[in-house]
């Protein structure tokens, strides 16, 4: 015959609440706050930079950048305003034109000075504006790329540069080579505008 055994359910009822009130006890929040002989909260803060060890020392601040006042770009950038003030100089000192058809006729003919101030202007700006492009294609000669188009602005200044210095050496060239009156102001003036659009693109 099986016997009911009540005790054996008590204790088991018991076991089982101990187990809860254990489990219960665990999951109960953390107490974060400091005991009291614990020393000010100052002391978890991290370390402040304002004292070093010995023998170690700070980085020193970098200095901001300054570009140097003499590079191979800088140089470029002066002779390229040394040209133009020299082109500003030729075009002021230009002879006037002198008189004109049946006017001239009893007039005696005037030797065509080819050594004064304008011609001498002339020569140092055409001089002026090869050495400028010369050294643009050396110290700029990696950001000329046709693959970016005629519009790309470095590409336009080298394109502008160049045909302006070609321009005024050949007004130069066709004027001083001739014993009697050219017409060179015209592309010796394209050509001082041409350099003046390609200084003012990139400068």
């Amino acid at each position: 015959m099986k016997r009911n055994h009540p005790y054996k359910k008590i204790v088991a009822s018991l076991c089982f609440a101990l187990a809860c009130n254990t489990a219960f006890a665990a999951d109960s929040a953390l107490d974060l706050s400091l005991p009291a002989a614990t020393a000010s909260p100052k002391s978890f803060m991290l370390a402040s930079n304002d004292t070093l060890p010995t023998g170690v020392t700070t980085a020193a601040p970098k200095a901001e950048f300054s570009e140097p006042w003499m590079s191979g770009d800088k140089l470029h950038q002066y002779m390229g305003w040394t040209t133009l003030a020299l082109v500003a100089a030729t075009a002021f000192s230009a002879p006037g034109e002198g008189c004109e058809g049946a006017a001239c006729a009893n007039q005696p003919v005037q030797p065509r000075q080819t050594n004064g101030a304008h011609a001498k202007l002339a020569k140092a700006a055409a001089f002026m504006a090869a050495a400028t492009v010369t050294s643009g294609l050396i110290d700029h000669w990696d950001d000329f790329h046709m693959e970016d188009g005629f519009t790309d602005p470095d590409n336009l200044h080298a394109m502008l540069g160049t045909a302006g210095a070609l321009m005024m050496m050949y007004a130069v060239n066709k004027s001083a080579n001739s014993s009697v009156p050219v017409s060179h102001a015209g592309i010796a003036e394209l050509g001082g505008v041409a350099m003046a659009v390609a200084v003012k693109l990139t400068w």
